[in-house]
C-alpha cells in the first residue's frame, strides 16, 4: 500500500471515503459504514457519489431483495449487502474487484497492489515476458512501479555481484522467465507516493536578507563552486540510475 493512504481506522463514516482510502476497506466495512449512516438527513443525495467511489475498488450491483432468484444470487456470502436510504429503491451488493489477470489492471488499482502480485500477473501472461505485454498495459504498470529487464545466459543470471543480486539489494522483486538457454529477468519495485508541500516563492526581501547574512565568497571558493557543479553533472551522466526498461544485456558483459 502507498505510504500516504489513509488507514481504514480513520474512516469513521461512509461520507469520509474517497478515491484513496476506499482501497483500505473490505466489502463488509463498507456495508457497515453505509448502514450506520444511511439514516442521516439528506444521505440519499450523496448515494450516487458514494457508489461511484465504491465502484473504483468493488463490483457494484443493484438487485431486487424481494425477487428470490436475485436474492439467492447475491445473498450467498460472496457479496456484502446494504440498502438505499429509501429501501423502495432496492438493495446493493458489492464485492472486491478481483485482479487475477494482467488485463484486470487499471490506472486506479495498479497503485494498490504489491510487486509480487504484479510479477505473478506478468508470469501468467503466457510466459512471454515484458515485451509480450501491450504498450497500453505497460503504461498502466509503469504508473505504479519502477520496472527494468535484462536477458542473460541462464548460467550467468545468478552470478555473484551481477544485476540480479544488485537489484534485489535495492528492494526490487524479480521474475525469471526461461527462454531457451537464456533467462529474462523482470525487476519491479513499487513507486513511493509522497505528499508534495508547496513552498511559497522567495520574495526580494528574503533574498536581500539571505545575501546580508552570507559571508562574502573568496575568489578560490567562487571558482571551486563551478568545478563542483561541473563534477556533479559529469557524475550524473556516468550514472544513469540503473537499467532501462529495454535493457537486453547485463552491464557486466
Amino acid at each position: 500500500m502507498g505510504k500516504n493512504k489513509a488507514n481504514s481506522a480513520l474512516v469513521e463514516s461512509i461520507l469520509d471515503i474517497n478515491a484513496n482510502n476506499i482501497w483500505n476497506l473490505d466489502e463488509y466495512q463498507v456495508a457497515q459504514l453505509w448502514e450506520a449512516d444511511k439514516k442521516e438527513e439528506d444521505f440519499s443525495s450523496s448515494e450516487e457519489k458514494l457508489l461511484n467511489i465504491i465502484r473504483l475498488a468493488f463490483e457494484v450491483v443493484h438487485y431486487r431483495h424481494d425477487v428470490p432468484r436475485e436474492a439467492d444470487r447475491y445473498e450467498n456470502g460472496d457479496w456484502s449487502i446494504f440498502s438505499h436510504a429509501n429501501e423502495k429503491k432496492g438493495y446493493v451488493a458489492i464485492r472486491r474487484r478481483r485482479i487475477s489477470r494482467i488485463t484486470d489492471l487499471s490506472y486506479e488499482n495498479v497503485k494498490h497492489i504489491d510487486a509480487p502480485l504484479l510479477l505473478e500477473l506478468i508470469d501468467r501472461n503466457f510466459g512471454g515476458g515484458w515485451d509480450s505485454i501491450p504498450l497500453s498495459l505497460r503504461d498502466i504498470i509503469l504508473s505504479g512501479f519502477d520496472v527494468s529487464t535484462t536477458q542473460l545466459p541462464t548460467s550467468r543470471i545468478h552470478a555473484p555481484g551481477g544485476t540480479l543480486e544488485r537489484k534485489l539489494a535495492a528492494g526490487f522483486e524479480v521474475l525469471e522467465i526461461a527462454k531457451g538457454t537464456w533467462t529474462e529477468a523482470i525487476f519491479a519495485k513499487k513507486k513511493e507516493w509522497t505528499v508534495v508541500t508547496e513552498v511559497g516563492p522567495e520574495t526580494d526581501d528574503d533574498a536581500v536578507a539571505m545575501d546580508e547574512d552570507r559571508e562574502p565568497m573568496s575568489e578560490i571558493e567562487y571558482y571551486s563552486s563551478f568545478i563542483e557543479e561541473a563534477k556533479g553533472v559529469e557524475d550524473d551522466e556516468e550514472d544513469n540510475g540503473g537499467l532501462t526498461i529495454a535493457d537486453t544485456l547485463d552491464e557486466d558483459e
